[in-house]
């Protein structure tokens, strides 16, 4: 299971980009493309729900109404992840990259683990974790880059389970940090991309649109700006030790000045040097894969934590104007130009939960399992999907009860019928909630609010840019559709109060 960090969902050559990612393009071309695949509009609950099965309300990964949970809250103790259980079947389990769940690695299923805890730099392994314990390598790499060292440990893995653990199946959760804030790559990434972003996010909007369209991903139209829809959070101070290069709203490209053209268009070189490295480092995996002889026979999925993010800010080291951009001493962010490019044809960022907030990429891969090539799959489905589909894969049946405690029925559905046709996975709902953002989508329909918004409606079997409101056209189904998001913050609330 790869997972990306922020990426938007039209970033991958093969979801619209002209970013340069043959290898994950070579696995769509031989697997499948999920084109209405959702994750949860943020980092750390989408990772809940990835390796448990469930919304991340449930599991207390984000907050209720009344009911304390986010980032730093801790599951039930009946919310086991998914490596703990494949281990008693014998799967060894691996991590490398980013964590952002409660609780150590290690205890909870995985065997191996590179934990990135520094998330405030890509050139710098300070405070990163081995086996949960504090990394003191023996000698330091003076090319150190988190991406390439993420890639490096995985493989490490991966070959001490060829040498000693052969026998045993395996899975590996690989989170790349990248394409994350601070915007860091290494200056031979950046230069392929140096000029290639100065027409601006308009045309590159229309460009990515105009191929996703000549794929076949969408029928919709190309979503409006937002100009007046700036960062989810306001960081003043930052904007302004940032420079007057710095735009914080999605402004018509031909409105800006030529340095806020050059400073955007070189953020955005940044971001896609960072996902042509993850490529690079992904087909390494790869080579690793086949030298073992388990290419043929691993599910390879991909996908991405949220959408891109509008967000700007400074942490960490801070942010030097005069050092090159991408480098170690700048702190920069993509912004809500770029990123409304990212996530192509559709509407907002990160953290709402508008399409392009909870929009994915997901590609599966499985040259003995999936006998389709290059092919697109049109049903709507979720993170919480993931765990049903490997462990029926895996043939391993979930317990009925995890440490004493029954374990409720969970809302995944597993993607394995998919694999073989273009059909339907039947299903209730889907439903989000993040950061006062919610929506609820049943069959084509969508029910979507901004955080004090009032709901709208969206038919996205012809409108996922969500242009045309049919809340007033349709008040019985808006009304359906609001008391069904309704009921289920019941049902959450009462499975963590009994």
């Amino acid at each position: 299971m790869i997972l990306v960090d922020d990426m938007g969902y039209s970033d991958l050559g093969c979801y619209g980009s002209e970013i340069e990612t043959p290898n994950l393009d070579n696995l769509a071309a031989n697997g499948l493309r999920y084109t209405q695949f959702y994750n949860t509009g943020r980092c750390w609950p989408t990772r809940g729900s990835l390796l448990t099965g469930y919304y991340a309300q449930q599991i207390k990964r984000d907050s209720l109404p009344g009911i304390k949970g986010g980032g730093h809250g801790q599951r039930p103790k009946w919310a086991p992840l998914l490596p703990e259980i494949l281990r008693p079947p014998g799967y060894r389990n691996y991590h490398s990259g980013k964590w952002h769940i409660d609780g150590k690695v290690l205890t909870n299923g995985f065997d191996r683990s590179w934990h990135v805890t520094n998330q405030d730099g890509f050139f710098s392994h300070n405070a990163n974790l081995l086996d949960d314990k504090k990394y003191n390598p023996t000698t330091l790499k003076r090319d150190y880059y988190s991406t390439t060292a993420t890639a490096d440990h995985a493989i490490e893995f991966l070959e001490d389970h060829q040498q000693n653990h052969s026998n045993n199946p395996f899975f590996h959760y690989l989170a790349f940090i990248a394409p994350h804030f601070p915007l860091h790559a290494k200056p031979e990434d950046i230069a392929k991309y140096q000029d290639r972003y100065l027409s601006g996010w308009d045309k590159l909007r229309e460009e990515r649109f105009a191929k996703q369209k000549k794929i076949g991903l969408h029928k919709t139209s190309l979503s409006t700006l937002e100009p007046e829809i700036g960062p989810p959070y306001a960081f003043p101070k930052a904007i302004k030790r940032l420079g007057t290069g710095e735009v914080n709203r999605p402004l018509a490209w031909d409105s800006l000045t030529d340095k806020q053209k050059r400073f955007q268009a070189t953020k955005m070189a940044i971001h896609a040097a960072m996902i042509d490295r993850v490529d690079q480092e992904i087909g390494r995996v790869i080579q690793q894969l086949k030298k073992m002889g388990d290419y043929d026979n691993t599910l390879i999925f991909f996908a991405s934590d949220n959408g891109a993010s509008a967000e700007i800010m400074v942490r960490g080291g801070g942010h030097e104007p005069d050092a090159p951009m991408g480098s170690e001493k700048t702190y920069l962010c993509l912004g809500p130009g770029f990123s409304s490019a990212s996530n192509t044809p559709f509407r907002r960022h990160k953290t709402w939960v508008h399409e392009g907030g909870i929009s994915t990429p997901l590609i599966a891969h499985w040259p003995d399992g999936i006998k389709a090539k290059g092919e697109l799959r049109h049903s709507p489905g979720h993170v919480i999907d993931i765990v049903p589909t490997i462990l029926e894969l895996a043939g391993v049946e979930k317990p009925k009860s995890w440490k004493g405690t029954p374990i409720p029925k969970a809302p995944g559905k597993s993607l394995v019928p998919s694999f073989l046709d273009d059909r339907v996975i039947p299903r209730e709902s889907i439903w989000w909630m993040h950061a006062g953002n919610r929506a609820i989508r049943q069959g084509n329909f969508k029910l979507v609010a901004a955080k004090n918004d009032p709901w709208a409606l969206y038919d996205l079997s012809k409108d996922r840019a969500e242009s045309n409101d049919l809340s007033k056209k349709m008040p019985k189904l808006k009304s359906k559709l609001e008391n069904l998001w309704n009921e289920k913050v019941i049902q959450f609330k009462e499975l963590l109060t009994n």
